[in-house]
């Protein structure tokens, strides 16, 4: 498996470049514009200082009050923050963890946590993240809230996410860290980051080592 180990420092750099994802009926092609260096080498990011999982209490698909660091306590547990309007990375790494998922032993799908958080609150009520959701994984956490809120909550894992824009033809824009992060169900930590260029080979990989807390 492919991996590398960063300091914190550069870590916390690579986490400040933002995706701008695109959606619009006009729009022909969707907008993607990455600028933090990524490849096939570095698909699981080992992080020699782990994260502290987030204090964030958010609403469900349920429109249910979900504590994230009750809810998610003690379990294998992957965050990662977009929008359903995404036309192009949200829902590809979310199709490739939910694809990657199916190939583990059942047991052990029951005890992954794949939770989703919006970036575009607004538009992402309960019932359109549960849409959304159906057609990757039900299993699937969806959380929404208010947008300083989840912001807040992204911040703690050193990733940027900027509030929604419109331009004049009607695109909606939502700048965001594409970063998915996995936490240990031994320590709770976040301790391995993947890009948008993880595959669902790579999750494959890892998936089984990340289930029991181990290093990818």
């Amino acid at each position: 498996m492919r991996k590398k180990t960063f300091a914190a420092a550069l870590v916390a750099t690579a986490a400040l470049t933002l995706t701008a994802c695109g959606s619009s009926d006009n729009s022909s092609s969707p907008v993607a514009e990455v600028s933090a260096e990524t490849g096939p080498e570095k698909a699981a990011t080992v992080l020699d200082k782990p994260f502290e999982k987030p204090d964030l209490v958010l609403t469900d698909t349920q429109g249910k009050s979900y504590d994230l660091r009750e809810a998610t306590k003690g379990q294998p547990t992957l965050i990662y923050f977009g929008y359903t309007n995404c036309p192009d990375i949200c829902p590809l790494t979310m199709n490739n963890i939910a694809v990657a998922k199916k190939q583990l032993p059942k047991a052990e799908q029951d005890k992954l946590r794949i939770v989703f958080v919006t970036t575009d609150p607004e538009r992402d009520t309960p019932s359109e993240l549960g849409k959304w959701l159906k057609g990757i994984d039900p299993a699937a956490v969806g959380l929404t809230g208010s947008f300083s809120t989840i912001q807040g909550g992204a911040r703690q894992l050193g990733i940027s996410i900027e509030a929604p824009t419109k331009d004049k033809e009607g695109k909606v824009t939502s700048m965001h860290g594409t970063q998915v992060v996995a936490f240990s169900p031994k320590t709770d930590a976040g301790y391995v980051l993947y890009g948008e260029d993880t595959t669902v080979d790579d999750y494959t990989k890892d998936l089984p080592k990340l289930v029991k807390g181990q290093t990818p």
